[in-house]
Order: structure tokens, then C-alpha cells, then sequence
């Protein structure tokens, strides 16, 4: 991992129909690490991700990426984003949706194969997406991310509603480009996925609890893993409920 953070936030805060969504929070993202960004349901982890990719309105503090403003025009080339609905056309083959995504990007004709291979879909290439199941249009949609090998790739909830070998092998390709320089930023609301991870945010509430590797929030906590981890750290900070 390098040596300066890829993504800096401080105190970043948002509301969110009247409602405080994320509560000042300050976390580092490491560059060329895999960072998971672990929560249940409503602990503002879309929001965190939408605010380092550029696209969520803030009420206060900065997001930094790659040393630029998030959202700013130059990054646009350099960050991959994966929301969690599925972001490709239904009535396109993968093979020309990603074509398409590539002309858009201006990436080399040539990434397309190389990334509908890299998510598992070289057999479905010619496949109409609105005829893929779920997980398929995922994997499609993973796959527009990857193209023109960004230095950044942002990923809400990749690996839901896939089976346990395709989750398994998506996780491996992560390590992989992490291995290659990519920093990723993860999100999940399964705690097995978290120990594939270098880095953790644990967040509650729109609070960071914890921002550390696993081991050292097995070994801060006194647990043997990571979902009794992260009770534990909710039952030290007493986080009220909203």
C-alpha cells in the first residue's frame, strides 16, 4: 500500500431529508488497499460512498480523493463506480453495453474483453443483459466500472445476491488489483466478507466506530471475530438510537 491516503475525509457531515445521515466523520482510505466499509442497513454507507465519489451534497467538512476535491472534473477518469442497482442497459448485449461505456470513457476498444473476462462473463458476452439474472447484470455492471483500469474503484454492495464461489472469486479479483495499485472501497452489510479486507471502516449510525485492519479490531476488542468485534464496539460506545 502507498504511503499517502488515497481517499481523506474530515468531518464529513450530511443531512438527508432533515435527517443526519453521517455525523462528522474523519477516515483515511490507503492507497492500493482493499477497504471494506462495513454496517447494517442505514448506518449511511451509500451515502459515505456517494459523497467520495462526488455525487451526494454535503452539509459540512471535506472529501479528498487522489488530493482533488471529490467530484471535481479531473477525477472523473481516474474513479470506478458501482452502485448497487444495476447501471446497464437491459435491451444491450454485455458485449455492447460495455463497447458503449468504453466509447464514452475513451478507453481502448480492446478492455472490453479484458474486463467482461475478469468478472466471469466471457460465455454471456453476446447475451442480451435484460435476460442475465441479477448477480449477471451485477457482474455487467462491475465490469463498466473496470474499464480504463481506473486508480480508484468505488463499489456499493458488489457481491449481493450472488452465490458463494462468485463472491468468493469477485473477492480474489479485488486482492488482485489491489495487488496491481487500485485502492478499493467496498461496501457490505455481511461481516464474513470483512476478513478478505486490509483495512476496515466499521460505521453505525453515521459514526465511524472503528477504522483499522482486522486483526487490530479483533485484538482492540478482545474477540475472535469480526461480527462479535463489532458488537463489542457497539456496546462500548453506547451509540444512542436516532
Amino acid at each position: 500500500m502507498g504511503d499517502d491516503p488515497a481517499v481523506v475525509i474530515d468531518r464529513l457531515t450530511v443531512h438527508r431529508g432533515g435527517h443526519l445521515v453521517l455525523d462528522a466523520v474523519s477516515c483515511e482510505v490507503a492507497a492500493g488497499s482493499v477497504t471494506g466499509l462495513l454496517g447494517p442497513s442505514g448506518s449511511g454507507k451509500s451515502t459515505l460512498i456517494r459523497s467520495v465519489v462526488g455525487v451526494q451534497k454535503i452539509s459540512g467538512g471535506t472529501v479528498e480523493v487522489l488530493g482533488k476535491p471529490a467530484g471535481s472534473r479531473p477525477l472523473r477518469s481516474l474513479i470506478g463506480y458501482l452502485t448497487q442497482a444495476p447501471s446497464v442497459y437491459a435491451d444491450l448485449s454485455v458485449r455492447e453495453n460495455l463497447r458503449y461505456f468504453a466509447a464514452v470513457l475513451g478507453t481502448a476498444p480492446s478492455d472490453v474483453d479484458s474486463v467482461i473476462s475478469a468478472v466471469g462473463l466471457t460465455d454471456k458476452a453476446g447475451a442480451l443483459v435484460g435476460r442475465l439474472s441479477g448477480g449477471q447484470r451485477t457482474r455487467v455492471s462491475l465490469a463498466a466500472a473496470l474499464l480504463g483500469a481506473p486508480r480508484v474503484l468505488v463499489l456499493d454492495e458488489p457481491t449481493v445476491g450472488l452465490d458463494p464461489v462468485l463472491r468468493r472469486d469477485l473477492w480474489e479479483l479485488f486482492n488482485e488489483l489491489a495487488g496491481r495499485g487500485t485502492t478499493l472501497l467496498v461496501s457490505s452489510h455481511v461481516m464474513d466478507e470483512a476478513e478478505r479486507c486490509s483495512q476496515l471502516l466499521l460505521l453505525r449510525d453515521g459514526r465511524v466506530l472503528a477504522a483499522d485492519s482486522p486483526a487490530a479490531i479483533r485484538d482492540r476488542t478482545d474477540t475472535h471475530d469480526l461480527e462479535s468485534a463489532f458488537l463489542a464496539l457497539i456496546d462500548a460506545e453506547q451509540v444512542p438510537s436516532p
